[in-house]
């Protein structure tokens, strides 16, 4: 009778340490990096465009140059100043082995914001990405080292906060930290999908089924499958009291009482985040803006620690008996909503055919038209496709290939693959050298340079769509917000940039000779007087040279006074 009591001790004693180890985080360490009460407007792990959302979006009530404070004690460790992405960011390393972000910045404080003004004059470049020893900026918690703002790939005033790991860089859900972040709503589910797994959950694709809500229950009629291997996804969100759209924390499938698949959004890196596109519905989410999460595991998704089952999620159906299906979906406070309902195989199936162009996760495969070729890697899909891809001629006047057509935009890519273009007509040295290869996705368009290998211009993708090559022989340009040689009165210079084709790829201001610092916004570059061009400084010239993504290069002089 000891001895029992002694091994269950021991074992209730191991269980104790591996639940602690799953959620062993400091709590209350660190602080809330503004100085009104936290509001959330996403929280870690929201389905987001190819990525899971990798922190907080803090609410700064719809203004910007708010104080930003440091989370806890230690040192600025890197700072970014950049066109999109995370605009200028903050990077604090602390001693207790994390490091927290913060981006979308306006301002950073005033010794900081005089040292990156300095190494941007020295350098001649406006984006930045420098890194500090611990005793360059020290920092102890609640200090103020910034102000709020809408800088980078923000589409509004807040404050994107993250928690990481130093060592590791892993993103790590700071709602798991302590935040005291009021939240007694539980999930919400709108929608529940099944999939034909002998296949692809591509094709056929997803099969809606209506839920209804009773409290933060939810149920279905009777769900009848025709296949006899199936996987389940589902619709929802978390609000937490705040009224925006979050994404959910933690699923889990059972059925007949066992436990079939579960995630948790715990941790992910950036290497990593990409992995999203095979944890979603990709198709319903870029044709119709749906967040489905699958409560299953895609061949090709190889992401660390989010199933937390180590099972699959698909269900074999050996018998026409109705099965019992239950869905919980929990937040990181634990509130909880469940789904409950029945399953039977209806045995009334057809299964897809994989064609010759079959292409599935795990193995590489080429696929050429008479003009074009693309490879892909042993990476590049979470599951299985029947690859579709053709050519036609294009009504582009600069175009100078057959528009090639690979698949359609609606199946997720996660390696990049290399694209083949041959032109259509036997080109001239000068005119390869202004080739650019236009890819339209549906939604949005990209240009790249690309690499002549052989007959054929070679360039890297990582979605899928029509592409095309195109001659542009163009000048980009910038258009002034004032009339050339006008007094300036305003505190800022504006200038709008503007190419046929592409993007501008390199932009250099001097004014009177000497290189002037101007910031990135979008598609405008903005100038913010200072000493170089005080108030009453006369007369001055502006000398922009641009360059395009064909490489095409315009040199304009504009003049004001001061």
């Amino acid at each position: 009778m000891k001895n029992l009591c002694k091994i269950l001790f021991v074992i209730c004693f191991i269980n104790i340490i591996t639940i602690g180890a799953q959620t062993n985080y400091p709590q209350n360490y660190f602080r809330n990096p503004l100085n009104i009460p936290m509001q959330l407007a996403a929280n870690f792990g929201v389905v987001r465009s190819n990525h899971f959302h990798m922190g907080l979006d803090l609410r700064t009530n719809s203004q910007e140059n708010l104080s930003v404070v440091a989370a806890a004690d230690g040192y600025i460790s890197r700072i970014k100043v950049e066109r999109y992405g995370f605009g200028n960011a903050v990077y604090i390393t602390h001693p207790n082995g994390y490091t927290t972000v913060y981006a979308h910045l306006n301002k950073y404080f005033d010794k900081l914001d005089e040292y990156v003004k300095e190494r941007q004059y020295k350098d001649e470049k406006w984006e930045q990405d420098i890194t500090f020893s611990p005793e360059q900026f020290p920092v102890s918690k609640g200090q103020l080292i910034a102000l709020s703002g809408n800088t980078g790939g923000s589409a509004g005033p807040h404050l994107h906060f993250e928690i990481r790991d130093t060592k590791t860089e892993e993103c790590i859900n700071p709602l798991l930290f302590g935040f005291k972040i009021p939240d007694g709503i539980s999930p919400i589910i709108s929608g529940l999908y099944w999939y034909d797994r002998r296949f692809s959950t591509y094709e056929p694709g997803a099969n809606g089924i209506t839920v209804k809500k009773n409290g933060n229950n939810y149920t279905t009629d009777v769900i009848q499958v025709s296949s006899p291997e199936i996987s389940f996804a589902v619709k929802a969100v978390d609000k937490a009291n705040q009224g925006f759209n979050l994404g959910i924390y933690h699923a889990e499938l059972l059925m007949d009482d066992r436990l079939i698949y579960s995630f948790s959004i715990d941790q992910v890196s950036y290497d990593d985040t990409r992995y999203l596109n095979g944890c979603i519905d990709y198709p319903k989410f870029t044709k119709d803006k749906m967040s489905i999460q699958h409560l299953s595991e895609l061949r090709g998704m190889k992401l660390k620690n989010y199933n937390s089952s180590g099972k699959t999620g698909i269900i074999h159906f050996e018998d026409d008996s109705v099965h019992n299906i239950e869905i919980v979906l929990k937040d990181v406070s634990g509130n909880t909503s469940k789904l409950i309902t029945k399953v039977r195989y209806a045995r009334n199936s057809q299964q897809v055919t994989p064609s010759d162009k079959l292409v599935k996760p795990d193995e590489a495969k080429t696929v050429s038209t008479e003009n074009a070729e693309i490879n892909l890697s042993k990476n590049a899909l979470y599951d299985a496709v029947n690859f579709n891809m053709d050519e036609k001629p294009s009504s582009n006047t600069d175009a100078i290939s057959n528009t090639v057509i690979l698949h359609n935009s609606y199946i997720p890519v996660h390696d990049g693959y290399t694209l083949k273009i041959k032109p259509n007509r036997k080109l001239l040295d000068k005119e390869k050298e202004r080739t650019v290869v236009l890819f339209d996705y549906g939604s949005d368009t990209d240009v790249v340079k690309g690499k002549w290998r052989g007959d054929k211009v070679e360039a890297r993708f990582n979605r899928l769509g029509k592409a095309i090559l195109l001659l542009d022989q163009s000048l980009p340009s910038v258009s002034p917000g004032w009339q050339d040689g006008a007094l300036i009165k305003n505190s800022t210079l504006r200038l709008n940039g503007r190419t046929k084709i592409g993007d501008i790829i390199s932009f250099r201001a001097e004014l009177d000779g000497n290189w002037l610092r101007f910031a990135r916004v979008k598609d405008d570059f903005i100038y913010v007087f200072d000493e170089k061009c005080p108030k009453g400084s006369g007369s001055h010239t502006l000398k922009v040279t641009t360059t395009n993504t064909a490489g095409n290069i315009n040199t304009q002089i504009f003049t004001f006074q001061r």
